[in-house]
This record gives structure tokens, C-alpha cells and sequence, in this order.
């Protein structure tokens, strides 16, 4: 018999924050959809009628302030938190980026932490973090290499947040000292929990979190968009992906499978992208694919490799297809350009 859990997920109005809610929900579990837009957290919440009795929305309007986290906290069983400052379009990255980032995984902690010592159970806490915190942009092949679970990005804190870092290297520090920050915290408070870390590449998939239109897509969806309705071939930063979908089960299987707890992991298909595979599949999917998709080729980068087998192992995650992902995201795409 499954034991029904009471589990609060932050960024729950969030691509993939709105599929880690249903995965709980379709395991029968309850859930509290913490957001900082109200409105946003109402739209999910009804377009769910279904699970009417398992899901609450809390309004949380400062993700990096403990006491903001206090009623959101209140009776739960575990935390899923994956919201996360993300932009490109930074004035200063020490304050827009970095600080929040770090902020942000403490007070979650700190606000579990405390509700613990007032009787509550909070007994883990999935952490959703980023291939960014583990690639080192310098690397190059030969020799080829394989990034796991033990790799971190080696930008240091001054370089991160110095003048004229560009906006995406400061993102790929922020998620590095966020996620120090949370192994920081367990090792030197030890709470009464423990944490699990997740740290997914490019994500892409069918959406489930409240969009009204194709220009408010995920920045990794909209690349796949910009292909399929012949926009521009962008440019694969990194050859490694997983489908939404699949990172959702990693993150629900984290917070319950026990003998994970203090891991971290490289949730990655084994299979490697580029915005070149996105055309072929469009042009051999859609029946106006050839017409339309965006000109150019673009191969995908084989020199070096990430290693997800681990996580699809100890979380029991079987990755679907880049294929499948792609075609069920246009699909949802072409639709929405529909309406």
C-alpha cells in the first residue's frame, strides 16, 4: 500500500516544477505548489481539477527570505525545491544572480530546519541544481572524458561575480554556490533531514505549467520552437539533454527511494542532441516539416560524454527517446500557435 505524503514544491509554476506536481499527484500524493505569482498558482491549480483534494497553492513572494517560507513549510513530509532566479538580462550578477541563488536553498533549509524542531517531519529535501554546476567550459577533447556526478564547474566566486562576467557564466556560478551552499548547510548543521541533489542539462518536453502564449515558452523549449517554425538553427551549447518528463520521476523518486539520501546525480538521456537532430525529426514528423523548418545543419558534438546511467539506475528513470520528446513538444506547439 502506498503511504499518501503532504510534499511542498517550489518554482511548482515553473516548466519543470508543473511536472514534478503532476508526478506526485498521479502517485496519489498531496501536494502544496508553493509560487511567487498567485495567479500563475490559481491557473495551475485549475486546470487540475481532478486533484482537487491533493493540491494547494502558497503565495511566496520572496523565495530567499526563511520567514517567507513559514507557512509554506507547515506540516509537510519533504520539499522538492526547484525554483530558481534564472536571466540573461543582468545589470549586476552578484546581486540578480548569485546572492538569490544562495539565498534561496537556505532559506528552504533553514525554514524545513525549524519546522522540524516544532515537531514537524520534513525527512528529506530534493534539490534541483544544474549541469552548469558541474561543467568546466574550458575542458576540450582529445583525451575524451566523461563528466559524473563527482565533477564541478571550477569558476571561482570572485570570477563569477566579478565586472563584465557575462551573464551566463555568472548562471553557471550561481548554481554551483547555491548547491555548495545546501552540502555547506547539512554538513555543518546537521538537521534532521537529509539532501538529494539533481543536476539536470538542457531539459526539454511537452510543457504542463501555465503559458498563454509561444513567446513565454522556457528559454530550452523556445530553441526547439525557433527550429521547428523556421526561425533559427541556435547554437547547442552542450550536446547533453533530458526529457522533462523523466527529470520529474528523478525528482519524486529522490525524495522517497531511502538509500539515496546525501547523493548527488547527472540526470541525462545516454542519447546526445543537437539543433540539427531537432530538424530531421521535425522534417520527418510533421507533414510541414520541410517546408518550414529553419535552413542549416549543425552535427552533434560526439568528443567528449556525461554519464547518467547512475541516476537512471538508482532512481529507476528509463529515458525516453529524443524523438518522442521533440515530437510531443511540437505537437503541444503547433497546437498553442493554433489557438
Amino acid at each position: 500500500m502506498t503511504v499518501t505524503r503532504y510534499i511542498l514544491v517550489t518554482g511548482a509554476t515553473g516548466f519543470i516544477g508543473a511536472h514534478v506536481v503532476d508526478e506526485l499527484l498521479r502517485r496519489g500524493h498531496k501536494v502544496r505548489a508553493a509560487t511567487r505569482s498567485l495567479p500563475k498558482g490559481q491557473l495551475l491549480q485549475n486546470s487540475r481539477q481532478q486533484y482537487a483534494s491533493q493540491l494547494d497553492i502558497v503565495q511566496v513572494p520572496d523565495f530567499t527570505a526563511s520567514a517567507s517560507f513559514h507557512e509554506a513549510v507547515q506540516g509537510v513530509d519533504g520539499i522538492i525545491h526547484v525554483a530558481s532566479p534564472f536571466t540573461y538580462n543582468t545589470t549586476n550578477n552578484e546581486e540578480e544572480l548569485v546572492k538569490p541563488a544562495i539565498a534561496g536553498v537556505e532559506a528552504v533549509l533553514g525554514a524545513a530546519e525549524q519546522e522540524n524542531e516544532r515537531g514537524s517531519k520534513v525527512k528529506r529535501v530534493v534539490i534541483t541544481s544544474s549541469f552548469a554546476a558541474v561543467l568546466d567550459a574550458g575542458r576540450k577533447a582529445p583525451p575524451r572524458f566523461t563528466y559524473t556526478a563527482e565533477d564541478w564547474n571550477p569558476l571561482s566566486y570572485e570570477e563569477v561575480v566579478a565586472e563584465g562576467t557575462s551573464a551566463v557564466v555568472a548562471y553557471r556560478g550561481s548554481k554551483k554556490f547555491a548547491e555548495l551552499a545546501a552540502w555547506e548547510y547539512i554538513k555543518e548543521r546537521k538537521p534532521s533531514f537529509d539532501i538529494v541533489t539533481l543536476c539536470p542539462p538542457m531539459t526539454f518536453g511537452p510543457i504542463a505549467h501555465p503559458v498563454e502564449k509561444l513567446e513565454d515558452l522556457n528559454e530550452s523549449n523556445a530553441m526547439l520552437w525557433q527550429v521547428a517554425s523556421g526561425r533559427a538553427m541556435p547554437v547547442a551549447r552542450v550536446p547533453f539533454w533530458v526529457d522533462v518528463r523523466d527529470l520529474a520521476v528523478a525528482h519524486v523518486e529522490a525524495l522517497f527511494r531511502e538509500e539515496v539520501g546525501g547523493k548527488r546525480y547527472v540526470v541525462a538521456s545516454p542519447e546526445k542532441f543537437s539543433y540539427g537532430v531537432v530538424k530531421k525529426v521535425v522534417e520527418e514528423e510533421f507533414p510541414w516539416g520541410k517546408e518550414r523548418v529553419a535552413k542549416g545543419e549543425q552535427e552533434v558534438d560526439d568528443s567528449y560524454d556525461l554519464d547518467g546511467g547512475k541516476a537512471g539506475e538508482d532512481l529507476g528513470v528509463g529515458y525516453r527517446s529524443f524523438r518522442e520528446t521533440v515530437k510531443d513538444f511540437v505537437e503541444q506547439a503547433v497546437t498553442m500557435e493554433g489557438r
